[in-house]
């Protein structure tokens, strides 16, 4: 860790330097002036935010045409949204200063706003989004608690919705590949007075007779917004998402069948099905150009209901299969009241600033799981049909939840080029819990309490308008899931809440040659991190780890060698470790976490040139990297006869190539993805029962296409 805090101090004190000759000669290409929102709901210059925040901007969106929010966010530095575009179906898991897992560590924002409340989180929660509707996204790695609340701890990616045009406009567009998918999509936008505009998006997604067997799916999505401008003080902006969502879950992959490229799946019936509706209206008062306060009111409907595969076990007797197995079929179901009011005042010293907030959120929850009895088929291993044992629940409750919190972000500039930030939020949770299965399962009815204060502590350096360095402190806080708690709770498993205190240095630069430069270093310590263990039955539980520490660099670069072309080149190395962890006897204290890359990277070299006014294209080739990592931290023990029981994943290298063709209002562009045809893996865990990894399956070499008309 010393040597790469001591490059970045490197770093600054030759940007400090540079300073005076950086300010009179960088090319105005480079210096455009970054606008985000996430760190406070309010628009900011990127030099005025003491963390690390990537803005993936429109631009940037047209030229990716990403079929997936992955090709968009895994372009970021340091992040990794694990997904398998040939059979996840837009299922996936994520990794941001942290192990590829599935726990409540990432936030989803849409305009700002949570998209689920407080500890119902989802780690698929963004196929509940609509990706055709985004102007841009933006991502702020590292605890954002003290704005945003719990879970947004490892990263926070916050979508914004497109405008209103102020003219009418639209598209329409069809995507189709080897890989069985097709989608249709279309948009609309107009402004039809000075006060009034609106957009109007919407997809059609499937995916039918894939590479991998059982692995179709269905999607509709479909996102309206409006804008009112009532008067000069006074604006009203409303936006409602509908996403009708269904897919097959083919499971993961044995070694034999990974390895030889047998895509056969064991199951036949697995599948997961949601429904979400949300949508929140906003009013914005300016009473003067010092004060304005925003007034949201948010109302969420989500279900999704599952066959899951990660939930089937087949019996054995001495080691062959007997024909039975046993699963479960879930459905998990929430509505939500929010209300959030958040006021900015503006001094008039110092350039100074204070923004005070409060919100509550009351979503009641209902949620049950039944066990039903597996058909399976002992010569080939494949689950052919089920049972539903009625009745029979692993839980079944409601769960109303309440959340409530106050916060307030105060910013000042004691001199021009320093600006100190420094935020705190107080946090109150309530878990009505009433178990609907008393005496047959589950717990007894409770009432469980949670609250919380997290801290932000920030400090920004503008060396320029366009380069500088930035230091935080800051903290996470996420209260247990609803699930997670009553599902695990007694005596050996009692779930606690987990805390994160990160500590992070960085710094940006835009150079007379045409680069730009970003980078941070970070050490993420966590108290009580959630993690899921499997036991003695093979059935996974989750469980609190007593420590555990995450640390490493982030970087991204862009070099425009001539106006026509652009590397850039965003990377990451970290490690992620246990510091004191025990488990049924064992100590796991100062061993590597399992599924946690040290090396992630993403570089793209786009040629761009236009032929004439009407006539343009680009061409793209992109590399993604996934280092090593190990599957299992159980395999990091000696065995007793002193071979090492360590279980890995070698990583992978993928290549793309991207190509993109403008002619007057019509757009198209084709995809050759994994053009090498590597086998490799979205993701990899260890199966300890079987003795060896299993694998989420990788898309093989595939060509996508899309065509798009613009009025």
């Amino acid at each position: 860790m010393k040597k790469y805090i001591s490059a970045l101090i490197l770093v600054v004190v030759q940007v400090i330097s540079a300073q005076e000759n950086i300010k009179n000669t960088i090319p105005e290409e480079v210096l455009e002036e970054v606008l985000v929102t996430s760190a406070s709901r309010e628009i900011q210059k990127r030099s005025e935010v003491p963390g690390s925040i990537t803005t993936i901007n429109a631009q940037t969106i047209k030229e990716t045409k990403a079929f997936g929010i992955d090709q968009l966010v895994n372009q970021v530095p340091g992040v990794f949204m694990s997904t398998s575009r040939v059979a996840s179906n837009e299922q996936h898991f994520m990794a941001v200063r942290s192990p590829i897992s599935t726990k409540a560590l990432f936030l989803y924002l849409e305009d700002g706003l949570q998209i689920r409340p407080t500890s119902v989180f989802n780690h698929n929660a963004l196929l509940e989004m609509n990706d055709i509707s985004y102007g841009r996204v933006e991502v702020l790695k590292g605890p954002a608690s003290s704005t945003y609340g719990s879970e947004a701890i490892g990263g926070s990616f916050n979508f914004i919705t497109k405008k209103p045009s102020e003219k009418l406009s639209g598209s329409v567009g069809f995507q189709t590949n080897d890989l069985g998918l097709t989608r249709y999509e279309f948009e609309i936008s107009d402004q039809p007075s000075e006060k009034f505009g609106f957009y109007l998006g919407g997809q059609y997604s499937e995916r039918q007779d894939g590479q991998i067997e059982h692995s179709d799916y269905e999607k509709t999505a479909i996102t309206f917004k409006t804008v009112y401008d009532i008067n000069e003080t006074l604006k009203w902006t409303t936006v409602m998402d509908l996403i009708d969502y269904r897919s097959d879950m083919s499971g993961s992959l044995s070694v034999e069948d990974y390895t030889n490229g047998n895509y056969e799946s064991d199951q036949t019936f697995t599948e997961r099905e949601a429904i979400a509706f949300r949508v929140r209206t906003t009013v914005d008062k300016f009473w003067n150009d010092q004060n304005k306060t925003s007034f949201n009111f948010i109302v969420r409907d989500n279900r999704m209901d599952q066959n899951p595969s990660y939930r089937i076990r087949q019996s054995r007797n001495q080691g062959q299969l007997t024909g039975f197995g046993s699963g479960e079929i879930n459905s998990n179901q929430f509505k939500s009241y929010v209300g959030l009011i958040q006021h900015k005042l503006n001094f008039n010293f110092a350039n100074s600033s204070l923004i005070i907030g409060a919100t509550t959120d009351y979503s009641p929850q209902k949620y049950s799981a039944e066990t039903i009895n597996v058909i399976v088929d002992p010569e080939t291993g494949r689950n052919t049909g089920f049972n539903i044992n009625s009745g029979d629940f692993i839980l079944n409750y409601e769960a109303n939840i309440f959340n409530y919190a106050g916060f307030f972000q105060y910013e000042i500039s004691p001199i021009n080029d320093i600006k100190i930030t420094a935020a705190l939020r107080y946090d109150g949770f309530e878990y009505d819990y009433d178990n609907l299965a008393d005496g047959i399962v589950g717990v007894d009815d409770a009432v469980d309490n949670f609250n919380n204060i997290t801290p932000k502590l920030g400090i920004n350096y503008n060396l320029t308008n366009r380069s500088g360095v930035y230091a935080n402190y800051s903290q996470g806080f996420t209260p247990p899931q609803v699930s997670t708690l009553y599902r695990n709770r007694n005596e050996l498993r009692g779930i606690k809440p987990s805390r994160y205190h990160n500590y992070e240095i960085g710094g940006y630069l835009a150079t007379s040659s045409k680069i730009k430069l970003d980078a941070a270093i970070y050490l993420l310590e966590g108290e009580n991190t959630l993690i899921t263990l499997r036991d003695q039955n093979d059935d996974f539980f989750n469980t609190n780890a007593g420590k555990t520490r995450s640390y490493g660099i982030e970087y991204g670069v862009t070099w425009l060698p001539i106006k026509k072309i652009s590397i850039t080149h965003n990377g990451s190395y970290a490690m992620h470790r246990y510091v004191a962890f025990f488990d049924r006897g064992v100590d796991y204290s100062d061993t590597d976490r399992e599924t946690a890359p040290s090396l992630l990277g993403t570089s793209i070299i786009t040629y761009r040139k236009n032929l004439n006014k009407n006539l343009g294209f680009s061409v793209s080739a992109e590399h993604e990297l996934v280092g090593e990592y190990n599957t299992s931290f159980e395999g990091q023990v000696e065995n007793e006869d002193g071979t090492s029981g360590t279980a890995t994943y070698d990583g992978h290298n993928v290549f793309n190539l991207r190509a993109n063709v403008t002619y007057k209002g019509f757009e198209i562009w084709g995809h050759a993805l994994n053009i090498s045809d590597e086998l490799y893996a979205a993701r990899a865990s260890f199966n300890q029962f079987r003795g060896e990894n299993s694998f989420t399956i990788g898309n093989p070499i595939a060509f996508h296409f899309g065509a798009r008309y613009n009025f």
